[in-house]
């Protein structure tokens, strides 16, 4: 790796004198823009807008436009007389708990390497803020630009994320966030069970840039004279689902499925008997009486049906008849467990000679 930055930590009276490294790196496969008939390059030249006249990269300054329109230009010595006190130090100004610094607020990672005579107080400083649990809240000046950065330790190396300035995090100001949302209890139980199906620990390593790769086979194929072939396309999204359960259900078992771990549904049962255990409260809506004076079931209506094998014959007997296209009453269903317990209390019948 390459060195972009040398400066030194301050901490207190301790000065670290230590090299800054990029630590990412983007790995997207680059083009250049060219003539489509022979491939030849597109350059770009500055030229002035008025005159249309090349201008030497010297000759250029930075211009601030105002709102008539009118332009301020500032000069490089301009910029120079900023003050700009930490132009070549990481300034430590306090130490905060990592978890109350919002992910957000983070701009780019860079590597912290110690010079060799500041060895031992880098492992020094080092050693004790990875023991204290905080990250170290920094100011430092990268490409004329201040900024604020945390300072943490990874794999015994310090790492700088540079971060945003707190005016330059948008607050979200959505029309859905005044509207009143209905969420009943048993879609979060079963949204819960999904997340708990697809509860991972945190190994990017599983997963990689399918894109990139079809567009660099491609890439090898035009170099290599083969027919380009469309590279294979993953199953197409499914629509949006009217019945939001039936979507988390079905979205629990393509999770399970995908995963190959044969789990047995336990998260998915408990959170539908908790939907059922939802319906049944005292505060559900009661459903319509039926002409028999039971209530009628919320739902696609079915009598239960009670089927018993007698012992030894493989033959059956029901211990009620389905009803098909009207609704289930209390008394139905309550003659039907009758029927089945008396079945029961008889015992099996046995073959005869």
């Amino acid at each position: 790796m390459r060195s972009i930055w040398k400066g030194a930590i301050s901490f207190g009276l301790v000065s670290i004198p230590v090299r800054l490294y990029s630590a990412t790196q983007e790995r997207d496969v680059s083009f250049h823009q060219v003539r489509r008939s022979d491939g030849v390059r597109i350059r770009y030249r500055r030229v002035a807008e008025s005159d249309g006249e090349e201008v030497p990269y010297a000759d250029i300054a930075k211009g601030y436009e105002l709102p008539d329109g009118e332009t301020v230009v500032l000069t490089d010595e301009d910029f120079a007389s900023l003050p700009l006190t930490t132009s070549r130090s990481i300034d430590v100004l306090e130490f905060v708990p990592l978890d109350q610094v919002d992910p957000i607020y983070f701009a780019k990672s860079y590597y912290l390497e110690p010079d060799r005579p500041g060895l031992k107080p880098y492992v020094l400083l080092r050693d004790a803020l990875a023991g204290s649990g905080r990250v170290a809240l920094v100011k430092v000046a990268l490409r004329q630009r201040e900024q604020l950065a945390t300072l943490r330790v990874r794999d015994e190396v310090f790492v700088l994320e540079t971060m945003l300035w707190p005016d330059e995090v948008r607050e979200p100001d959505f029309d859905f966030l005044a509207e009143e949302v209905d969420v009943r209890s048993q879609e979060l139980a079963m949204a819960g069970s999904l997340i708990e199906t697809l509860a991972a620990d945190f190994d990017p390593t599983k997963f990689s840039d399918g894109y990139r790769e079809a567009l660099q086979a491609v890439i090898d194929a035009k170099i290599a004279g083969r027919e380009v072939v469309a590279p294979a396309t993953g199953e197409a999204a499914g629509a949006p689902a009217g019945d939001l359960m039936a979507a988390l259900r079905a979205s629990i078992e393509a999770a399970r499925e995908g995963r190959g771990d044969g789990a047995e549904s336990g998260a998915l049962d408990g959170a539908a008997a908790r939907a059922r255990g939802a319906q049944k409260s005292p505060g559900a809506k009661a459903g319509t009486k039926s002409p028999t004076g039971g209530k009628a079931t919320t739902g696609t209506a079915k009598t239960a049906k009670v089927t018993k094998v007698t012992e030894g014959t493989g033959k059956t007997t029901t211990g009620a008849k389905t009803t098909t296209g009207a609704k289930a009453t209390v008394g139905t269903r309550r003659r039907t467990r009758d029927a089945a317990q008396e079945d029961t209390d008889r015992g099996p019948t046995r073959r005869s000679a």
